[in-house]
């Protein structure tokens, strides 16, 4: 069974910084692309950044140039570096991998709060 467990959310001051984690564990045989997304109350699950097996990376437009995704692929782990937040980057942020467990299908982490108010 394959779990995606997240980390790193919490309450920060506009301008500041915060680094989230997703770690996959299980019993799978490869990651593709790794991402994170996020849902703000009343709106919409919307993509932030993902980077694929082959290291490409893309950015929703409204975080390019402060947020930054990679992965570490010996710890089947992606990361998420969010510097300069603002107060609408305020919401709950999922993980999702495409793993091949053994059919590849995407798997979803069960979701950080991250809160930026001053």
């Amino acid at each position: 069974q394959v779990q995606l467990v997240e980390s790193g959310g919490g309450l920060v001051q506009p301008g500041g910084s915060l680094r989230l984690s997703c770690a996959a564990s299980g019993s799978f045989f490869g990651i593709n692309a790794m991402g994170w997304y996020r849902q703000a109350p009343g709106k919409q699950r919307e993509l932030v950044a993902v980077t694929t097996s082959g290291g490409s990376t893309n950015y929703a437009d409204s975080v390019k140039g402060r947020f930054t995704i990679s992965r570490d692929n010996a710890k089947n782990t992606v990361y998420l570096q969010m510097n300069s937040l603002k107060p609408e980057d305020t919401a709950v942020y999922y993980c999702n991998t495409n793993l091949g467990a053994p059919w590849w299908r995407d798997y979803w982490g069960q979701g950080t709060q991250v809160t930026v108010s001053s």
